[in-house]
């Protein structure tokens, strides 16, 4: 056969060649359509919020491919469910498209506990979304600076700036109503010892503002107030008055004074 073709003119090879090359054109052409499935186009369906194997498992029984293409974490949907697709839902796409999916993580990452005492609540509210952390409850207690956030607490106890805490973490803020519309005496503290001192002023909705410290105090808890600003009483001995939020500066010293009740009007005797 090779010498029959070989001894052929090369004219009749080259038309042969030619032909050929046009049929095997044609038959490419004609499947063409088949091997791409071009006119076989599918809606894709919506696999959100359900679990990735369950979605997985609906996208290959519609006809398309799906894989896992990045993760995140949001806290009120449950692990590995599908939080975005791509294409999306109701999109028009060829037979075999393979569908990528975003699924949320099973261990939520850690983040930094930022500083929040200090800002307003809406800075506060910012700089924790930032972080991807939820503002939970807001308690409000009597301060000079309205509005602004005096604690920050996660699960009822104070949280430190800096700590590692799971995204998603509800913080509790404790914001500044501001001071109280009515004035009341200012509560006696000479005599107290610091930590005596400080539960009356928060059981008054006061502030302890400076606190200074005698040289010779060796254990500040116990040291003893011996004076504050302002005092209980003015010059002429009527009461001082104050609003909660307002506060209360006191020196502190190693020994405990000795009241003068000279100017202290009789029945007077109530801390409050």
């Amino acid at each position: 056969m090779f010498e029959s073709i070989t001894k052929r003119s090369f004219r009749f090879n080259l038309l042969l060649a030619l032909g050929l090359l046009v049929v095997t054109g044609i038959l490419f052409f004609a499947l063409l359509g088949v091997i791409t499935r071009h006119n076989e186009i599918l809606t894709v369906p919506d696999v959100r919020h359900k679990n990735v194997r369950e979605a997985i498992l609906l996208l290959e029984k519609a006809g398309f491919e799906a894989d896992v293409r990045d993760s995140i974490y949001i806290d009120s949907l449950k692990p590995l469910t599908v939080w975005e697709q791509q294409p999306e839902t109701g999109a028009q796409v060829k037979v075999g498209r393979t569908i990528y999916l975003t699924i949320n993580k099973v261990v939520p990452p850690m983040v930094a506990m930022p500083d929040l005492e200090g800002l307003t609540f809406r800075s506060a509210e910012m700089t924790l979304h930032s972080r991807r952390l939820n503002v939970g409850d807001t308690i409000y207690k009597p301060d000079f600076a309205t509005n602004t956030v005096l604690q920050q607490l996660l699960n009822g106890k104070t949280i430190k700036p800096g700590k590692m805490i799971p995204e998603g973490s509800n913080i509790t803020l404790v914001l500044s109503s501001g001071t109280g519309s009515i004035e009341n005496p200012v509560p006696d503290l000479v005599g107290l010892t610091y930590l005596e001192a400080r539960e009356i002023l928060n059981a008054s909705n006061l502030i302890l503002g400076t606190a200074l410290i005698d040289a010779g105090v060796t254990d500040t808890a116990n040291a003893f107030v011996t004076k504050q600003v302002p005092a209980r009483r003015n010059s002429l001995g009527d009461l001082n008055l104050v609003r909660a939020g307002e506060s209360i500066d006191i020196w502190l010293g190693p020994v405990k004074p000795v009241k003068d009740t000279a100017r202290v009007p009789k029945g007077d005797t109530t801390r409050e």
